[in-house]
Order: C-alpha cells, then structure tokens, then sequence
C-alpha cells in the first residue's frame, strides 16, 4: 500500500498536485484498502485519511490499511470535513459530480479535476494485484469446464447464466456491476452470438448454434475476463471457417503482446488476419483493454491508441467475428504482459462440439 500511495503522489506531481482527493469507490480501495461510500485523501506525506458517513465507519476501520477514519454527516457533511483539511494545498480530485465540484472550487479555486494519477498508477500491477487476477482467471477457467458438461439443447440461456453465477458465488466471485449491461455474463446462442454485448434472454440453445460464452467477474475486488465459443452438435461450413480465422487472429495478437509494443500493433496483428481472410468488415469492437478494478481501464488496445505496453499491465486479447442474423464467434484471454506474457487462462480447448 505505501508503495502504490508513492505512485499516486507521483503522478499527482506531474500535473502540478501535492494532494489526491477520491470519490470513487475503485481509487478509493486502490488508495486505502476500503471499498465504500467515502472520500479519500492522500496528501504529499503519505497521510491518508477516510471521510465517511457513520453507516460506513466501522467496516472502513476494519479493511483500510493505515489510514485515519473520520465520521461526518453524509452528503454536504463529508464534503466539509474534506475542505477544512484541504485548503492550503494543491489538490486534484477525481469527482464527476458537477454540484459537488462547484462546492469544491469555492473554497479551492485552484483545485484540479483529472483521473490521471489514478489511472496511470493503476494500469502497472503490483505482484498481490497479478496474484488475485491469476486466481480469479483459474474460477473462469473452471466454469467454463462447467459449459462442457452443462450447456445442451433446449436449455436457455438465462439456465446457463444461472448455473455459472451459482458456482461463481461460491468461489467468493461475484458480478462486476458494469452500468452498460442488466446480466452478470453474456451467454448468447445462435444468433444473439453476433451482438457483442448481448443480453441473457429466454431463447433456448438449438443444434447448430454457436454460443458465445463470456465470462466477466470480480473476485477480492480484481475483474478478470474471458469469451469461449462453443458448438451445439454441427455447425455450418461458414461458422466452422470463421471460428478457425477468430483463433489464428487470436493467437497472432497473443504472440504479438511484449513490453514496448504498441497497443495499436497488437489490434493490427489480430485485424489484418481477418481482413485478409474477407472478413474484416465482422470484426466490430477493438482488440481489447486493460482489467483491474473496473471491466475497462487503461490501456486501450485498438488502432486508435498510442501507449506502449509495459511489464505488469494486464490486458484483454479478443479479437471476433459477428454475421448479423447467424452466428458470433469471439475468443478472449485475460493475460499480464512480460517479455514472455502470462496468459492467465488455461481453458485452451479447440471448438468443442457439445
């Protein structure tokens, strides 16, 4: 914890700060251990501090790492305790509440708005952060064993989904509470298969389909994150020879992840294999992105992106292939980059006809 505090007063230095304020609960628990309904402050001597409503007190106390927890009113008065501990310093703040950052700039005017110093800390794990993501990979793996004995035909999508999470929960691994999604998981067959993030419906798994299993969770705080694509007895030529070009992209973007690559190489590695292969236009998403304490982070693996990969990030490789109407194919790894990369999940078995 001291050394991740160390980082984050670093790059607050670097756009002029000697203080973070967060309100988020994911900076929040990187910062202090605690993930809640509070503020957190870090100031330049390492001091870190935890403003939060009576209701969260006795939990901050317990799972924060030395840190000072203040009880204040919630609302307006955890904004207060904040101010009167702030106001003699150069502040930067990760607060997306316009109300909250208006009150703010009234007593600190100089106080600044920015998600770097939090972000570019976190896109380097530390060696407890790559351990709770291994371990947390090694429950995806186990459950998507769970998909070979399990899924069959007639079964629904929302059965399967509820099969999974049960043995999720039991391994301590609980959904991420991603916004842009009302499912834990997407399990999607046959033609929900070619919307990437599809939602878990009623339809039930027929002979042929393809069914896109992918499996997003957190576990101790960490998401890790994978697809399979599985086949219900025969698939059609086509979908046996785009799920064959998915895997060779695939493979192709693993080989190419290494310290100092680009991100954006590593999405070409994977694109150019399927628009060679005349099916470029089926590939709709980037390549992948960063995990930790949220589903996204930094970095962005995409043709857009500028970042060089470096040792300790952990990343998504998922390139895929969606003919509207038919089928979706995606294979995902969640893996940690090295000069000999981690993939984190040994779940490697070829399509499977179930």
């Amino acid at each position: 914890m001291k050394q991740r505090r160390k980082n984050l007063l670093k790059h607050a230095q670097k756009i002029g700060c000697d203080t973070l304020v967060t309100f988020e609960p994911e900076n929040l628990f990187y910062m202090t251990g605690f993930w809640g309904e509070a503020i957190g402050l870090l100031e330049k001597n390492g001091k870190t501090t935890i403003i939060a409503p009576e209701l969260e007190v006795g939990r901050a106390k317990d799972e924060s790492e030395d840190c000072d927890v203040i009880t204040a009113e919630r609302g307006t008065g955890l904004v207060s305790s904040l101010v009167n501990k702030i106001k003699k310093n150069r502040v930067c703040t990760d607060c997306q509440n316009y109300s909250v950052m208006t009150s703010l700039k009234k007593s600190i005017p100089k106080i600044k708005s920015s998600t770097e110093p939090f972000y570019n800390s976190r896109i380097i794990k530390d060696d407890n952060e790559i351990k709770v993501l291994k371990k947390a990979s090694k429950i995806i793996d186990e459950m998507f064993e769970i998909c070979l004995k399990k899924i069959k035909v007639g079964q629904k999508e929302s059965e399967l989904q509820t099969i999974l999470m049960t043995y999720a929960m039991e391994q301590q691994m609980f959904d991420t509470g991603y916004k842009s999604t009302l499912n834990p998981l997407i399990i999607a067959g046959g033609p929900n298969g070619a919307l990437p993030h599809a939602q878990v419906t009623q339809r039930k798994f027929k002979k042929g389909d393809l069914v896109v299993t992918d499996l997003t969770l957190r576990y101790k705080g960490y998401v890790s994150d994978a697809t399979r694509t599985f086949a219900i007895g025969k698939i059609s030529p086509q979908a046996n020879e785009a799920y064959e070009i998915v895997k060779e992209s695939q493979k192709l973007g693993l080989k190419a992840v290494k310290p100092n690559v680009n991100c954006k190489d590593v999405d070409f590695a994977c694109r150019k294999y399927i628009d060679d292969k005349n099916y470029g236009q089926y590939f709709i998403h980037s390549t992948g992105h960063g995990i930790g304490l949220e589903v996204h982070e930094l970095p962005t693996v995409s043709y857009k992106s500028e970042t060089k990969l470096k040792e300790n990030m952990a990343i998504t490789v998922e390139p895929g292939i969606y003919i509207e109407n038919k089928f979706g194919i995606r294979i995902e790894d969640s893996l940690i980059v090295k000069k000999n990369p981690i993939v984190m999940h040994k779940f490697t078995k070829d399509l499977v006809t179930i």
